[in-house]
């Protein structure tokens, strides 16, 4: 194989934007009675562009994506609109771990649901067509960079390789894979959860326990992943619970997409824990929306026993009975 010149190749953005809007303009994103639609492709920033390293293709994008969706569940009137903004589709992030934000124009409980479904799911759906764009931006660079070798009619476009240019942090979490095929979205009967605990700290110092990795380790006594940020990871419990960070405030409010390991397949729960410090305690209110409805006693006792107390034991953060 051979190379042709050396140096910086910059593919034209218009190419990109095109072959982006190609694969995720009017995609179809519907399973178990819910159905949703990439509408507008409203806007695509970046550039792409490749380096001939010592024979080798290396490739370099940059994109930050907005798309507008509309979905409903089936038989229901109300139309469900939102966004998904993809602020950092680049060769520092596998396709797995891109940030995407899934968000909704309206509250109401249908809405909440269309939304779940898309951040579950819908996401998923979106890398695919992110992963086919990375495939066919290595093919399209290496027509005419590089050179079959003699008896050879094509270049492969896994004969390339992309590397980073700088240090990854975001957590390589393994996936909870289900042997048994499972429901999800409106088929999936749920249920709310609220609770509320009394913690004899400081607020900043309950905030700590649940986003600082030592912390979090000592309280759950077993190995931790934690990216304690706005889309960061998490896994705890030997890979039991995982999730993302939606919103963190210090001191204030924490909230987590929360899963169980047995739960259906990419369902997820939506977890707020509301902290509000008093004279002499802390009020810790726990909200988890979506919980499948079989599973709520269970989970409730295991925020009990699990996280609770086990804050109180570890720090010494008020007796329990």
């Amino acid at each position: 194989m051979s190379i042709i010149g050396t140096g910086r190749k910059k593919m034209p953005v218009r190419v990109s934007k095109d072959r982006l809007k190609e694969l995720l303009n009017n995609l179809i994103i519907a399973q178990n009675g819910i159905d949703c639609k990439v509408t507008e492709v409203e806007k695509v920033d970046g550039e792409a562009s490749a380096n001939n390293r010592k024979g080798k293709l290396i490739f370099f994008y940059e994109w930050d994506i907005k798309l507008k969706w509309e979905g409903r569940l089936a038989g229901a009137s109300e139309l469900v609109k939102g966004e998904v903004h993809i602020p950092n589709l680049s060769e520092e992030n596998d396709v797995s771990e891109v940030d995407m934000t899934v968000t909704i124009k309206g509250s109401g409980e249908e809405a909440q649901r269309v939304k779940s479904f898309m951040h579950n799911f819908g996401k998923d759906e979106i890398r695919k067509q992110l992963k086919e764009y990375i495939r066919s931006l290595k093919e399209e660079f290496s027509k005419g960079l590089i050179l079959p070798k003699k008896g050879e009619t094509s270049v492969k476009p896994d004969s390339v390789s992309t590397i980073t240019s700088g240090f990854n942090k975001k957590i390589n979490m393994e996936p909870v894979i289900s042997t048994e095929k499972k429901q999800i979205g409106c088929k999936l009967d749920t249920k709310t959860i609220e609770l509320t605990e009394t913690f004899q700290c400081r607020a900043e110092e309950f905030y700590n326990a649940m986003t600082r990795i030592e912390m979090v380790t000592a309280f759950t006594q077993g190995h931790v992943k934690m990216d304690p940020e706005k889309g960061g990871k998490f896994a705890l419990f030997g890979g039991n619970v995982t999730g993302e960070f939606k919103e963190l405030v210090p001191g204030k409010k924490i909230v987590q997409y929360w899963r169980y390991k047995q739960w259906p397949e990419q369902h997820f729960s939506e977890v707020t824990f509301t902290i509000d410090e008093k004279d002499d305690h802390t009020l810790v209110t726990l909200k988890q929306e979506l919980v499948p409805a079989a599973e709520v006693e269970q989970t409730e006792e295991n925020w009990k026993r699990y996280y609770f107390n086990s804050i109180k034991r570890a720090f010494g953060f008020g007796a329990f009975l």
